[in-house]
């Protein structure tokens, strides 16, 4: 954990922990602390994702009596309007799920909005009445959402505001559509605390885990206070701490250029090779013009008198990244493998490309799946969910018209269960938009998926027997919150390695939500391997880690860059093509309204770009790649 503040920069005590466990573990005992001091504390918490591992903790600690919240009142930040009290997207459902039900505190001490009220005003008055009677807030526990909204405090809020309803923001109701199916089903407003309630409290804490919270967060401690970033009024709080976890600290001066800063320790490699790389860019000069002079102006003296000369820097970094560049993701047979990436030998390697959801290879490393296959090695993709929440309604409805139609068209000698067919056909046309899918119609849209994972792979080369589908537990839910991840989960997976014994393990490693599918996803992977210690196989046995459409590597941190040719950048966009079912207008398309394809192409043409800006060969497209050794400090290992 890096607490340190750096004054000047950062306007509010900021602590980075290098995983987002250990952050929530620090935060559920300092609860248990002030609990400890005073029985009767009186605490604000937050729904959403970032206080999750909290709770959990939480609940941990009560469970092992370490704590009790008999006494305790706790006071819920906000809640949609209008919602049913009894809607799984409530938030009060939320935390009962994920806290009060684990926990030994009555039902009369948890105060939260009610979105199902005719006159919220009366109640959004109660609520105040109810804090002010409780003695006010000892403690609030924050996340911060894509405006830079605490609670539903959207940009615009005046400081002075009380318990409200509000309208949301967009941004904010496409963050939510997942939850609701669709964003046209997300409330438009919300009753939520105001930032005079919020700033009332005797300590805050601000929660914000996740590469996406990244920017957001500079913004918020180092930035001006601004309405348009409503965190930001913490600032002004003379006991505020945002808690971070590495990823979502990414873009702090601190850590993404601390010499600018004259806070540099230069013996890590990887740290000066992010430092020069940074100097490239920020002189629009490539690595090999960048003079002595440059390296002086911008706080990187020290480098020259370690080096020598910005002449002998600059050939050793550039150098050490051309290395990093090759054709031969699989490694390339009969040539020394000293200086690239992968072993030459052996020359046929068994390959595992684990993909979270049914489309995440392709999306992620269509080319370079290619070319491990084009390279003739033996290449099994693993598809660890089925993915079938992502499928709209109308595409079960269009395979339902295939089998009736089918079977029509062989004289009903085709078997059809059309009692299942009309059941499912029911279902969808009285569905309410907020409610689960039978079990048919789930499985269904998996099958949906299933179909389209093997057009893609039989279009890369791929064999259908080399086409896995692991269909975990923890996503078995019908719904976009999933269970946790079990010993159940993990047992599938090293049972799927065993049987492959792999010489590649290529895995989406994105820093997002610690609790989304991706994460869980690579989570479960990270188990497996550490169960499987001490097997042979895994001895010779390199693991790589890809990223998603939305980003990329950093090039500093890269390990393997593989470029691809125009004919393989189009094969990548047609084997995309090939899930029809996340084609023109998907279920969950968040805030980029770009197809996967379209994403995926300009992200992999952007880093290309930015290889050759810092004067590498000019190349169509480029993906990344970083070798995973047991533990990376930017991911959950």
């Amino acid at each position: 954990m890096n607490s340190k503040q750096l004054k000047g920069i950062e306007k509010c005590p900021v602590q980075v922990f290098s995983e987002f466990g250990d952050a929530s573990t620090s935060i559920a005992n300092k609860i248990k602390t002030l609990i400890g001091e005073k029985g009767n504390a009186v605490l604000g918490l937050s729904a959403g994702s970032s206080p999750s591992d909290v709770y959990k903790e939480i609940i941990r600690l009560h469970q092992s009596g370490e704590i009790s919240l008999e006494q305790v009142r706790i006071f819920l930040l906000d809640e949609y309007y209008p919602i049913s009290s009894k809607a799984i997207q409530s938030k009060r459902i939320e935390m009962n799920d994920k806290l009060f039900t684990g926990l030994d505190i009555p039902e009369d001490q948890i105060f939260s909005l009610n979105g199902d009220v005719d006159d919220y005003d009366e109640e959004c008055h109660k609520f105040e009445e109810n804090i002010k009677k409780a003695g006010g807030l000892d403690f609030i526990l924050l996340g911060v959402g894509g405006t830079g909204h605490i609670g539903g405090n959207e940009p615009g809020t005046h400081i002075s505001s009380r318990t409200r309803r509000v309208p949301l923001d967009r941004v904010t109701r496409v963050a939510a559509a997942s939850e609701f199916k669709g964003e046209e089903y997300v409330p438009h407003s919300s009753l939520t605390m105001g930032l005079a309630t919020i700033m009332e409290a005797k300590e805050i804490i601000l929660l914000a885990f996740g590469e996406g919270k990244s920017s957001l967060v500079k913004k918020i401690v180092e930035g001006d206070v601004s309405t348009l970033v409503p965190a930001s009024i913490i600032q002004t709080h003379n006991n505020a701490t945002v808690v971070l976890d590495d990823a979502a600290a990414s873009k702090l001066t601190r850590i993404r250029c601390p010499w600018t800063k004259n806070i540099c320790d230069w013996s890590d490699e990887r740290f000066v090779r992010k430092a020069v790389i940074w100097l490239s860019r920020h002189t629009k000069k490539s690595i090999l013009k960048l003079t002595n002079r440059d390296y002086m102006d911008n706080g990187m003296g020290d480098l020259i008198n370690i080096y020598g000369s910005a002449y002998s820097l600059n050939i050793e970094l550039f150098n050490t990244i051309q290395n990093t560049i090759t054709g031969w993701p699989g490694g390339k047979p009969g040539v020394s493998d000293e200086r690239r990436p992968e072993r030459a030998e052996p020359a046929v390697k068994r390959v595992v490309v684990f993909s979270p959801h049914p489309d995440d290879d392709v999306i992620s490393m269509g080319g370079t799946l290619a070319r491990l296959v084009t390279q003739n090695h033996e290449v099994h993709v693993a598809y660890q969910t089925n993915g079938n929440v992502a499928v709209a309604d109308e595409k079960v409805q269009h395979s339902i018209d295939f089998l009736r139609a089918l079977q029509n068209e062989f004289d009903n000698t085709v078997s059809v269960d059309d009692h299942r067919l009309q059941s499912m056909e029911n279902f969808i046309s009285a569905k309410d938009p907020l409610s689960s899918d039978t079990p048919d119609v789930q499985f269904m849209k998996g099958l949906i998926r299933k179909v389209e994972t093997i057009s893609a792979c039989r279009y890369v080369g791929i064999p259908i027997e080399r086409n896995h589908h692991l269909d975990l537990p923890f996503y078995h839910t019908g719904e976009v919150r999933k269970k946790p991840l079990s010993q159940d989960d993990i047992e599938i997976v090293k049972e799927f390695l065993q049987k492959v014994k792999p010489h590649q393990i290529f895995a989406a490693g994105d820093l997002s939500d610690p609790h989304g599918t991706h994460r869980v996803c690579l989570n479960a992977i990270y188990a497996a391997l550490d169960q499987l210690k001490g097997e042979e196989w895994l001895k010779d046995c390199r693991v790589w880690l890809y990223r998603g459409a939305w980003a990329e590597w950093p090039i500093d941190e890269a390990d393997m860059a593989v470029p691809i040719s125009p004919e393989e950048l189009m094969k990548k966009r047609v084997s995309i093509f090939k899930h029809i079912s996340q084609k023109d207008g998907i279920v969950f398309p968040g805030s980029d309204e770009r197809e996967f394809w379209q994403r995926s192409e300009a992200r992999n043409r952007g880093t290309a770009k930015k290889y050759n800006d810092l004067g590498f060969a000019e190349y169509e497209a480029i993906e990344l790649f970083v070798r995973y050794n047991g533990h990376l400090n930017s991911i959950d290992g």
